[in-house]
């Protein structure tokens, strides 16, 4: 029964990622429209027309729809987001022009991952009596990513696109076979899952208000600074200050949380998500680089956070529905920190935001809902983690056949293949 039930799950996942891929590949050799342009806003070096479909009952919708509504639900299962599938999908599916598409993605992450975390917040700790969203964690790595996030946008417009696709293939297939050996092993190791609160206590019990105020607060403040840096000239005086601003709200948030894990490990071992986490400088210290590295990588590619935070947390020992959980909330703040911003600057169309973020909503709820039955039917965690894997695999199968195919049609071009100067191309 346990093979079966695991064949069936890579069966899914494989098939889910392939057909994603020829989707892409057969409209990317159709629309020729759209050929030219580029599928990551952040690795844009040109300046691309803004291309905004008509909301109308079309085979596109359709599929667009079938697409976001399983991308959402595995991405938010999963704690990576999706916007690895959803932005080859609103570009060569939908339409979009990349800038709009990445806007639009981030929309509809925001949707997702806004459902998951009010349902998460309904499901109490599998193995402890401790709130299942882990806030320590939580505001550990919100605000490096968030850091993290606004440099590697920053970054973006230099590197060159041949770069980027490999950056994209060498990480995504990384983490993802990475992923997918840990979930084996998790599958092997497994043990049975209890659940024992009522609902409503159970929300409660995983609010913590106080913690809360303090994610939104670095949040909104990330968010200050990016509107009026929006507004004054690249590579200013104003523009340095500015953005250097950002780097003692996130240390001073960090260092906070930093010293209260430590302190609390000095006095006895520290448990958190029911996994041994030693919190030494060292590995303190390696939680900031990678917070800084998963947000600049992030930044970079145009895919957010998830794809490193999700991982990341599995690679530390912290168990799969905590990691889907912690993740996902962590996600929520770094995504409609870009869609506020996208929607100051005006780079999408409601009608269609409303429409797909709507779909992502109900995915996301109805898919940690789903999944989270499945897994305390079966007892086995480590399907979270097979799901996050196969979302990473086919965001590197979708972004990294679409960027190589458009590599060799800049070389063929004799377009520029280097790097740019940093402030003139802001």
């Amino acid at each position: 029964m346990a093979m079966a039930t695991r064949g069936f799950v890579f069966y899914l996942l494989s098939g889910f990622s392939v057909a994603i891929t020829l989707s892409v590949l057969f409209l990317n050799s159709n629309v020729g429209s759209h050929s030219n342009e580029r599928i990551f806003l952040s690795s844009s070096n040109s300046v691309t027309e803004k291309v905004w479909p008509k909301l109308e009952f079309s085979w596109r919708i359709v599929l667009a729809t079938v697409i976001g509504f399983l991308g959402s639900a595995c991405g938010t299962v999963g704690g990576v987001g999706g916007g690895g599938i959803f932005v080859p999908m609103l570009t060569l599916i939908v339409g979009f022009d990349t800038k709009s598409a990445a806007a639009i993605s981030k929309c509809m992450i925001m949707g997702a991952s806004a459902s998951s975390v009010w349902y998460n917040l309904r499901v109490p700790h599998p193995t402890k009596d401790v709130p299942i969203l882990d806030y320590d964690l939580a505001l550990l790595f919100q605000p490096m990513l968030l850091l993290g996030i606004t440099v590697g946008v920053a970054l973006s417009v230099v590197f060159p696109y041949w770069l980027i696709t490999v950056l994209i293939i060498i990480l995504f297939l990384g983490t993802s076979s990475r992923s997918f050996f840990k979930g084996i092993q998790m599958w092997k190791e497994e043990t049975d899952l209890n659940q024992s609160k009522a609902s409503p206590e159970i929300l409660r019990f995983n609010l913590s208000w106080k913690n809360i105020l303090l994610l939104i607060a670095v949040w909104a403040s990330f968010l200050l600074i990016q509107i009026v840096k929006n507004d004054v000239a690249p590579c200013g005086i104003w523009y340095w200050a500015l953005f250097f601003s950002q780097f003692p709200i996130a240390l001073g948030v960090f260092g906070y949380e930093a010293v209260k894990l430590y302190t609390e490990h000095k006095k006895r071992t520290q448990y958190i998500c029911g996994a041994s986490i030693e919190w030494t400088p060292m590995h303190i210290a390696f939680c900031a680089f990678c917070g800084i590295l998963g947000g600049t990588v992030g930044g970079l590619l145009g895919s957010g956070g998830g794809f490193i935070l999700g991982p990341l947390l599995l690679e530390i020992g912290v168990i799969p529905q905590v990691a889907s959980a912690t993740a996902t909330f962590v996600m929520m703040f770094s995504s409609s920190l870009s869609v506020v911003e996208f929607y100051l600057l005006k780079r999408f169309p409601i009608p269609y935001a409303l429409y797909l973020m709507a779909v992502s909503v109900l995915a996301g709820f109805w898919g940690q809902y789903f999944i989270r039955k499945l897994v305390a039917i079966l007892k086995r965690a480590s399907l979270i983690v097979f799901l996050l894997s196969g979302v990473i695999f086919a965001s590197a199968l979708t972004m990294g056949v679409v960027g190589i195919e458009k590599s060799i049609t800049m070389i063929q071009n004799h377009e520029f293949m280097g790097f740019l100067g940093f402030c003139s191309s802001q």
